[in-house]
């Protein structure tokens, strides 16, 4: 087959154009250091790498959704420890009162300090996220939770929501306790039942705490109250139980002859599963309850209100207004310890939330770094193998040119010459 002229310097140009195509573009890899600058330089590597890019993406919203959730809880984790040693704060002064020889002045003292503690409370129930926001107020970020109500207690001001933030494909994690579950809720299962006096009983009767004799009897879960009055066939003080949960009101067994003392108590059944000792003298027609923790009032202010109130009446050489302080004492103490036990609950809970938010944040990492890892090695340049492929580039081309000047020179008339 002939080749002509014309064929040769076409071919060899066509040739140079080619290599230094491709000189271009191993320069302009050296150059940028990136490998897939346009979807046309590797189709298929191009769409790994948006796949790539989007689970980046992606990553990096659950990191920063992690660190947004990890300083939520650690603020409410906070507020909760402060919230744990005002209450036990509380229970403290409270106790103190319980000793004898303590009068109106020190009762007097102690709301005060009573008075002080519960603002603080107050104030660690409206705590602020560093945005502003407040902890405890639902989805109402921007609402104070709590706020005094005229008749004592605390008026509620958020919703029952919970916030929460995706921190995986497959995980959400509440980053925040609505106040209702936290400052007006207790735990029915292992909250103990209330045991109250009421502040209108004219004897010296004074209620201790309730003792559960059989866990998990459903009498347990029964309001009870305790009425006395006297035998009008021998005279005796008697005392009547009844299931309150009923309308009217259902007898548990008959009336009972009352034998207690100031210094001998006396143990009274409720319904088989739990007891009350009550001593003291009570008067006829003085009454005290027993309620399930759940039942009853569980705003923890009202019950501070409630035994501040009381610590307020005068009860020196005033025995029946001694008796009714120690049971406003008495029922403070059941419905505090009540609330610290559920917000040592929930911080536990809180805790947990963060050790696995701590748990995503560290995969989240590695998960991040393999990916980034990934799509570098896909788009990003080799460079020692660019600079190995451009010098060898180089090299193919200078060699063509040569060879291709050479070549041109020669023609059958140089050759006749010679």
């Amino acid at each position: 087959m002939r080749i002509t002229t014309a064929q040769i310097y076409q071919n060899t140009i066509q040739n140079m154009d080619n290599q230094q195509s491709v000189l271009a573009e191993l320069e302009q890899e050296a150059s940028t250091g990136i490998a897939i600058a346009t979807p046309a330089d590797n189709p298929l590597g191009a769409a790994q790498a948006v796949q790539l890019s989007a689970n980046g993406a992606m990553l990096a919203q659950f990191a920063t959704n992690q660190s947004t959730a990890s300083t939520m809880l650690n603020t409410e984790s906070s507020a909760l420890s402060s919230v744990g040693n005002t209450l036990q704060s509380i229970l403290t002064q409270l106790g103190g009162l319980t000793s004898a020889g303590i009068n109106d002045s020190n009762r007097q003292a102690a709301v005060k300090a009573l008075q002080g503690l519960r603002d603080q409370l107050m104030t660690e129930a409206n705590t602020t996220e560093p945005d502003g926001s407040f902890v405890f107020s639902g989805f109402q970020g921007n609402v104070a939770p709590f706020s005094n109500a005229s008749n004592g207690g605390v008026t509620y001001n958020g919703d029952f929501g919970t916030r929460t933030l995706q921190i995986s494909n497959s995980t959400s994690v509440a980053t925040a306790d609505n106040g209702s579950s936290v400052f007006l809720s207790v735990l029915p299962n292992i909250s103990d039942p209330v045991a109250e006096g009421a502040s209108t009983n004219t004897g010296t009767g004074v209620i201790g705490a309730v003792t559960i004799t059989t866990p998990g009897a459903t009498s347990n879960n029964v309001p009870y109250s305790i009425t006395f009055a006297t035998d009008p066939a021998t005279g005796n003080l008697t005392y009547q139980v009844d299931n309150t949960s009923t309308t009217p009101p259902t007898p548990v067994g008959a009336a009972q002859q009352y034998t207690g003392t100031g210094t001998s108590p006396q143990t009274i059944d409720l319904g088989g599963g739990q007891t009350v000792t009550i001593s003291g003298t009570p008067e006829a027609g003085d009454s005290f309850t027993v309620t399930p923790a759940a039942q009853g009032d569980t705003d923890v202010f009202a019950a501070i209100d409630a035994v501040m109130s009381a610590l307020q009446n005068p009860a020196d050489d005033n025995p029946t207004g001694l008796a009714n302080i120690e049971n406003a004492l008495s029922t403070a103490q059941t419905q505090i310890n009540n609330t610290l036990t559920n917000v040592t609950t929930v911080q536990a809970s809180v805790g947990g939330r963060a050790q696995q938010v701590t748990a995503l944040q560290s995969i989240n990492g590695a998960q991040s770094l393999q990916n980034q890892t990934t799509l570098n090695d896909l788009v990003e340049a080799n460079q020692p193998s660019i600079l190995s492929s451009l010098s060898l580039a180089e090299t193919m081309l200078n060699a063509t040119e040569k060879s291709f000047a050479s070549v041109s020179q020669l023609s059958l008339f140089s050759v006749l010459n010679t």
